[in-house]
């Protein structure tokens, strides 16, 4: 059969998106369990999505699916209805965006992948099967009373740099594949201890959770839902949030605020600051933190170099951008990928 997939440009999209007066509704989702054919299963989302007008991004693999998409709200108890008549699906959680404009996304991507979490497991033995307890907000903030407690964030630097739970531990690395080992490596004198996992949405530290078990540790917790869920629960309970900050998130708000502390800095001026963007480069498009100062001074780029790149001709930009491969091109102090020229005035 042909292949399902978007054919019009993001640039048409995206600007059908701001043009629409339809309010719309961010959610994620996402469920381990067996997809025996990926690929059928992929494009049975993909044509039923599309009906309902759903953007989004959408991974499906053997082990799952994970997803994070925006539905016009008047067709969110139809998209509902679609997801639960799946079996596996029937009663997944559904986490509504905490601070949502309903730009989040503008095209729907749905792609089958090895694994809807890429771990660098390759330990035929662990399963998802045995997995850590779940927590909601109220036991959450119970449990970090407790001083044989620790909280353990799953999630990459970036994301912990603008916000986190009081007095989380940051795994400094910026893959989830190596923040597992370096997770058992960091608290493995500390077996006996109440070890609570998070992450965005829930689905890191769910398979971090089961990780921490099948490497011998026993009392292990997973944040049910991740961060997103918790702030909803919090402000629906009036739980006082133990979660500071801002959330980063994975769509083009690049961020939810959770509570009004801004713990983070501008990373060319060094003022508070919480907001990150990406150069405006083409060739750089670098993940950074930026004050509005600093934005209108550089045009949103993130250096004195990519600002005067910016305007050079098409054709001379073209010939700098030829071979450059950005990779995950985050402005990283996890591992000291420090860049001086951010600072420079």
């Amino acid at each position: 059969m042909p292949v399902l997939h978007n054919r019009v440009s993001n640039e048409v999209l995206k600007q059908r998106l701001y043009e629409e007066k339809e309010p719309r509704t961010t959610l994620s989702f996402y469920q381990y369990f067996t997809i025996t054919n990926p690929q059928e299963f992929r494009d049975h989302l993909y044509k039923h999505f599309s009906s309902f007008n759903v953007f989004g991004r959408v991974y499906v693999a053997r082990e799952g699916i994970n997803a994070q998409v925006s539905i016009p709200s008047n067709h969110f108890e139809a998209f509902k209805e679609f997801l639960y008549s799946i079996e596996p699906l029937n009663g997944v959680r559904l986490n509504i965006a905490v601070d949502d404009d309903g730009k989040s996304f503008w095209v729907l991507k749905v792609k089958v992948r090895d694994k809807i979490v890429a771990d660098g497991i390759d330990d035929p033995s662990f399963s998802m099967e045995k997995k850590g307890r779940y927590v909601g907000a109220a036991e959450m903030n119970a449990l970090l009373k407790d001083p044989d407690t620790i909280v353990v964030d799953m999630r990459n630097h970036y994301e912990y740099e603008v916000g986190h739970f009081v007095n989380a531990l940051e795994v400094p690395s910026d893959t989830f594949r190596e923040q597992l080992p370096m997770a058992v490596e960091m608290l493995k004198e500390n077996k006996d201890k109440n070890i609570i996992m998070y992450c965005t949405g829930g689905i890191r530290c769910e398979k971090a959770s089961a990780y921490m078990l099948h490497n011998g540790f026993e009392n292990v917790f997973h944040l049910e839902g991740g961060i997103i869920n918790y702030a909803q629960q919090a402000k629906d309970k009036g739980l006082e949030s133990k979660f500071i900050g801002k959330n980063f998130v994975f769509d083009d708000r690049l961020g939810e605020r959770i509570t009004e502390d801004v713990i983070a800095h501008c990373h060319q001026c060094g003022e508070p600051c919480d907001t990150h963007t990406n150069c405006s480069n083409d060739g750089c498009h670098l993940l950074f933190i930026q004050c509005a100062s600093c934005a209108a001074a550089y045009e949103n780029c993130c250096s004195k170099e990519c600002l005067e790149t910016m305007h050079l001709p098409e054709e001379r930009k073209k010939e700098i951008r030829k071979g450059i491969n950005k990779g995950q091109h985050i402005f990283n102090k996890s591992k000291s990928r420090l860049r001086p020229r951010l600072n420079e005035k």
